[in-house]
């Protein structure tokens, strides 16, 4: 298994959170209250679980909230905060987080989803390929909601299809990626650009993989999704507990 202590982690956690504003009205959305403490708590367990060491939090709406409640440590892990002045997108923000990020390898995060994986599993696949760039799927009852994702046998992503076009059992991007340096120098600076839509899609038949290795997925981006999180998450941690 590769070496996480060295694999630099980043969690896109400067989303608006529109749809859950009458929801949460004095936090950002990362932060929201699951079981009693912040949703961006589940993932920082995680990583330290993982044995990663250094994570770069890339904030915007209400960052402030986020740095003063984390401050630059949390358990094992080194805080940074990259926070972005005017809206970036999610590749935009990864951009400007360019200049904390060290090694070749990056473990990038949506605040706003968690899913069960393995991180050390994910690293080997995505080594072992040479890939530049590796996606994270899980298999959902109904792809609908997220948009879908084709595969062919080694692994490499096919297609992208829009939520109006997908329907059923499928799979789905869980919101958990690993890039190289070299996909990161592309991004343009100081420009609004999108990972979802602006760089995955350049990447198809290039050096751009899928590894399903997700399994249970939630994100808490809508108001249902936000209330079904408490139990969902509690019976992360009760399997986890009973397994140790």
């Amino acid at each position: 298994m590769p070496n996480l202590g060295r694999l630099n982690a980043v969690i896109l956690v400067g989303g608006l959170g529109t749809r859950l504003r009458k929801s949460i009205t004095d936090r950002p959305k990362a932060v929201a209250l699951v079981n009693g403490q912040p949703f961006l708590n589940y993932l920082l367990d995680d990583l330290v679980r993982a044995g990663i060491k250094r994570v770069v939090l890339c904030t915007g709406y209400m960052g402030d909230y986020i740095e003063n409640s984390f401050g630059s440590t949390y358990s094992e892990l080194s805080l940074a905060y990259s926070k972005e002045e005017h809206l970036l997108g999610t590749a935009g923000a990864l951009k400007l987080a360019e200049s904390y990020l060290v090694g070749e390898d990056v473990l990038v995060m949506n605040g706003d989803s968690y899913v069960e994986y393995s991180v050390q599993k994910f690293l080997a696949w995505h080594k072992n390929r040479n890939a530049k760039l590796s996606i994270l799927l899980s298999k959902v009852t109904d792809v609908s909601r997220y948009g879908c994702v084709e595969v062919d046998s080694v692994g490499q992503i096919t297609s992208f299809s829009e939520k109006s076009q997908c329907f059923g059992e499928g799979l789905i991007s869980a919101g958990v990626y690993i890039l190289s340096r070299e996909v990161i120098d592309n991004i343009p600076s100081n420009v609004p650009y999108s990972l979802e839509i602006n760089v995955f899609p350049s990447w198809i038949a290039h050096e751009l993989y899928g590894y399903q290795g997700g399994n249970r997925f939630i994100d808490i981006g809508t108001p249902d999704s936000y209330a079904a999180a408490d139990d969902f998450l509690n019976s992360i941690v009760v399997a986890r507990n009973n397994c140790s």
